[in-house]
């Protein structure tokens, strides 16, 4: 394995775990959890690919020659606080879902809807 490629191994590997966590779980508080896994895999995923090697941050100096795009990043910090509000938005859901009907497992939420 290569060291260069070690960033995205790590970021296939969370990506995985992620979709397994959401896809795997019952429990809502779970699926949350892992999309919020995936989403720091797509955040590394970005951030991995506006990285220069040997670039300086982008102000204009003497001497440098090669910058970093400061797009990724500036993307990434806003996916950032859209992800927190969602996921504010997703916990509280699941808050309301327990109040409803007693418990945030999947499959008990589907049996007492079909019964009622």
């Amino acid at each position: 394995m290569s060291v260069g490629l070690f960033n995205y191994w790590i970021v296939v590997f969370l990506m995985m775990a992620g979709l397994y966590i959401v896809v795997s779980r019952g429990n809502l508080v779970k699926k949350i959890v892992g999309l919020n896994i995936f989403q720091v895999s797509v955040f590394m995923l970005y951030i991995s690919m506006g990285k220069v090697h040997g670039g300086t941050a982008p102000i204009v100096a003497d001497g440098a020659v090669l910058y970093t795009n400061p797009i990724p990043s500036v993307l990434i910090l806003t996916a950032i606080v859209v992800g927190v509000a969602t996921t504010a938005v997703g916990l509280s859901l699941v808050v309301r879902i327990y109040e409803a009907y007693g418990t945030i497992e999947e499959d008990e939420i589907n049996a007492g809807d079909e019964v009622s």
